[in-house]
């Protein structure tokens, strides 16, 4: 039995408005927000155009896009092991999701869905920081971010390949 090898991209996608990425920044309830769909046609086109129908049909069979948190723009893409650089380039290579300009930052590949969850777990943790840190409310202040974190904890873990 030969098993299917899958390599996981960790991506966080930081919005662009007017020139300048804006880092710590929520799309929730916003005209612009994206969801998985969203980012699994941009991704697909992004290959298209720079790889070719060669490029997708090497690609398109195994990417699929696990988990999409539109609060911190966090998402986990699977794509086979062989196939990744092409994924990761178009991945780079992509600009806009839905006409709405996003820089693309990978954070992480690894090569099991439970690396990529640890991965994504301590990336929330650093991005929930920043909102803190943006909010600049005295540090016995309580938020909804325990509950995010909480949640999206238990959401991620989920997972499954």
């Amino acid at each position: 039995m030969v098993r299917f090898k899958n390599r996981w991209i960790l991506v966080e996608f930081i919005p662009i408005t007017q020139g300048t990425a804006q880092l710590g920044k929520s799309t929730v309830g916003s005209a612009n927000s994206i969801d998985g769909k969203a980012i699994w046609s941009a991704l697909k086109q992004s290959v298209l155009n720079n790889f070719g129908d060669t490029g997708w049909g090497a690609v398109g069979l195994s990417l699929t896009v696990k988990y999409f948190s539109p609060t911190t723009n966090i998402c986990i893409i699977r794509v086979a092991r062989d196939q990744h650089n092409i994924a990761w380039g178009a991945l780079t290579l992509l600009t806009s999701i839905d006409g709405t300009r996003y820089l693309p930052n990978v954070v992480h590949v690894s090569g099991t869905i439970r690396h990529a969850q640890l991965a994504a777990i301590a990336h929330n943790r650093e991005v929930i920081a920043r909102y803190r840190a943006l909010a600049e409310n005295p540090a016995a202040y309580q938020d909804s971010y325990n509950t995010f974190l909480e949640s999206t904890e238990r959401e991620i873990e989920a997972l499954q390949d």
